[in-house]
């Protein structure tokens, strides 16, 4: 008998309409990527169409926007919502905001 090991959880990373975003969705869907799942999309950006499109398939999103903040105290917010939710991968897809060396360590 084989151990199935538990699908790798993926968040994704957005800022816009989230073309890259459903193509890794679909992939993931139709098992071009095995053993995943996207577990949530995350936009900086409110009005990120990639939002909806997300949504539409059932992803779980979440805004978190960078206003008022440092770079490191916003990029703590998002580490903190990917282990809240025990992210195994993280896909940057169309993603406009460089990332702190605190998130890469992370």
């Amino acid at each position: 008998m084989t151990d199935n090991p538990a699908p790798k959880r993926i968040a994704i990373l957005i800022s816009g309409r989230g073309s890259n975003m459903v193509a890794l969705a679909d992939a993931v869907q139709d098992e071009t990527i095995p053993n995943a799942e996207v577990a949530i999309v995350i936009s900086d950006k409110p009005a990120a169409v990639g939002l909806e499109r997300a949504r539409e398939r059932g992803i779980e999103t979440l805004v978190i926007e960078r206003g008022g903040r440092t770079r490191p105290e916003h990029d703590r917010e998002i580490i903190a919502a990917l282990a809240a939710r025990q992210i195994d991968l993280v896909c940057l897809a169309g993603y406009m905001r460089v990332l702190s060396s605190e998130f890469i360590d992370a």
